[in-house]
């Protein structure tokens, strides 16, 4: 259960920059490959969608250990699993971006979000 709450407070924060980068704020180097310091309307509408699929994310995590019940227990535990694949193939793509400001800090936000979320999909 303190896997999935830590997972849906980061996921949170995350949602507050995505949000903050939807509506003009000045981050984009922390963001989306790091080429732009005020994102473009497609990667504002990107961070939109970003927020869309930590709330689904968040929602899993904790139907998975059982705080709230929203899915079948098979799609949790499923659906975990695909997430904890997802955040891996964050890693890479976060480690390898041109921009340092965003390799620096998202790959290893990425990578406590990996491992919250493989201990969720043990639970």
């Amino acid at each position: 259960m303190a896997a999935a709450t830590a997972l849906t407070v980061v996921l949170a924060l995350l949602a507050v920059f995505q949000l903050a980068l939807a509506l003009g704020a000045p981050l984009g180097r922390f963001a989306w490959g790091g080429a732009h310091r005020v994102l473009p309307t497609t990667l504002r509408i990107g961070s939109l969608v970003s927020i869309v699929i930590y709330t689904v994310i968040a929602v899993l995590a904790l139907d998975r250990v059982g705080l709230i019940d929203v899915v079948p227990d098979a799609v949790a535990a499923v659906g975990m699993w695909v997430v904890f694949g997802y955040f891996v193939i964050g890693i890479v793509m976060n480690a390898i971006s041109r921009s340092k400001p965003e390799r620096v800090t998202m790959t290893p936000v990425v990578a406590v979000l990996a491992l919250l979320s493989l201990l969720v999909a043990l639970s």
